[in-house]
């Protein structure tokens, strides 16, 4: 992708980047709002959907590379810690009740 950007002389700064993204979250958002005529109906995958997503997503990436940051390995890590998180969950909901301990004990 960054030599997608090279090419098209699309690289901007770290802050540039950021209100560029921010601004195709609101874009994304705002056809959300519209597929649900404001929050009125359920929310169906709409033609221009992908289309924003994916400019979103490109934005991200874009923003990564400036700065030095690997989309990767920290989308990996924010995986493998929701995960750990869960499981951690999960395990408290299993526990019997009489070995849950409370603080005013």
């Amino acid at each position: 992708m960054a030599a997608a950007a090279d090419r098209a002389g699309a690289h901007s700064t770290a802050p540039a980047l950021l209100l560029q993204v921010q601004s195709a979250l609101g874009r994304l958002a705002g056809e959300a709002d519209q597929v649900t005529e404001g929050g009125r109906r359920p929310y169906r995958v709409s033609a221009p959907w992908a289309g924003k997503l994916a400019e979103l997503a490109y934005l991200v990436y874009m923003l990564a590379d400036q700065t030095a940051v690997s989309v990767e390995a920290e989308v990996r890590a924010v995986a493998a810690r929701v995960d750990t998180e869960e499981t951690a969950r999960q395990a408290r909901l299993n526990e019997p009740e009489d070995s849950v301990k409370h603080d005013w004990i």
